[in-house]
């Protein structure tokens, strides 16, 4: 039986990579797509989810778009990183399957009420604005979620996008919060993690020489997205941070981490958006996720590198 999944994206290189690691993988099951503003605006998070939608042949699938902005905080994005279409690289199509009409958080919340409780994972690729929403309007949801499994934050490893702060956390704080304190079973995925998984040009190469549409695509794609964290880390490849979500869901033997008490910082201007883990327990406090730290980077990237070798 297939695992039921909702993926919450800001496509983004990486977002669209672990979309097409979820559409390749016949263990997922995946009811919706729902975009939300964050490396690029919500116009261009939306069409980017639907063009890879269609680069995976899968124009059955259904995209949502969702919030524009953050809950308090003026929207931030990642041009920089990702372009200005926010998938840099190749020439994608423009997509011709329509978006949805109804709202993500609509979507969401009508979804999780109707489905059995406890058989939907939310798998998050970016700022928790549409997941925060969904929990504000409605608050029975929450227990209805059998996970959430996040990629976001990072503790040894820092910020990404302040000292202190990763990207997704730091663009929606408050939203990051009202998730983390909701009570649902959430795996985090921090830049401690992704960070051991680089894209070395071996890995890239691998890609590139695959007989499909779709893996030399992914190369391109990487080719783009690794150009950044390159300059800015001085490494052979960037990490590739959102396919880890999906990746954990398939193999989670890959992965290890430990339980920890997560709280978000939204008072601090100078830490804003930190995930402060309490990874040695110092505080006392009931753990609010299962961080990992550590992954098989060559394990992650040959599930990766089968997975997509499997599509058109």
């Amino acid at each position: 039986m297939p695992r039921k999944i909702i993926i919450d994206t800001d496509p983004g290189q990486d977002d669209a990579v672990a979309i097409l690691l979820a559409f390749a993988s016949p263990e997922f099951d995946v009811l919706g797509l729902t975009a939300v503003a964050g490396n690029v605006p919500l116009a261009l998070t939306e069409k980017n989810t639907r063009k890879i939608c269609e680069l995976a042949g899968r124009s059955d699938a259904r995209v949502f778009a969702g919030a524009v902005r953050p809950l308090i905080r003026p929207l931030v994005t990642a041009e920089y990183v990702h372009g200005k279409t926010g998938l840099d690289g190749p020439d994608l199509p423009e997509p011709t399957m329509p978006l949805q009409k109804q709202h993500a958080v609509d979507f969401l919340v009508e979804t999780l009420m109707a489905q059995e409780a406890g058989t939907i994972t939310l798998c998050t690729l970016g700022p928790l604005t549409n997941i925060a929403l969904a929990l504000i309007r409605e608050p029975r949801i929450a227990p209805r979620i059998q996970r959430i499994v996040a990629m976001g934050g990072g503790f040894f490893e820092g910020g990404n996008t302040t000292p202190a702060a990763e990207f997704n956390i730091y663009v929606d704080p408050q939203a990051a919060r009202v998730v983390f304190h909701s009570g649902i079973p959430i795996t985090l995925i921090p830049l401690d993690c992704t960070h051991k998984a680089l894209t070395s040009r071996a890995r890239v190469e691998k890609f590139r020489r695959m007989t499909n549409r779709t893996g030399p695509i992914v190369a391109q794609l990487l080719d783009f997205f690794e150009r950044f964290d390159e300059r800015k880390y001085g490494t052979d490849g960037g990490p590739l941070h959102d396919p880890c979500v999906l990746a954990w869901l398939l193999k989670p033997e890959l992965f290890s981490g430990r339980d920890c008490h997560v709280a978000i910082e939204c008072e601090s201007e100078l830490t804003m958006g930190m995930t402060v883990v309490d990874w040695w327990g110092v505080t006392g406090k009931p753990p609010t996720a299962h961080v990992i730290k550590d992954v098989d980077s060559q394990g992650f990237f040959d599930l990766l590198s089968d997975r997509i070798a499997r599509l058109p």
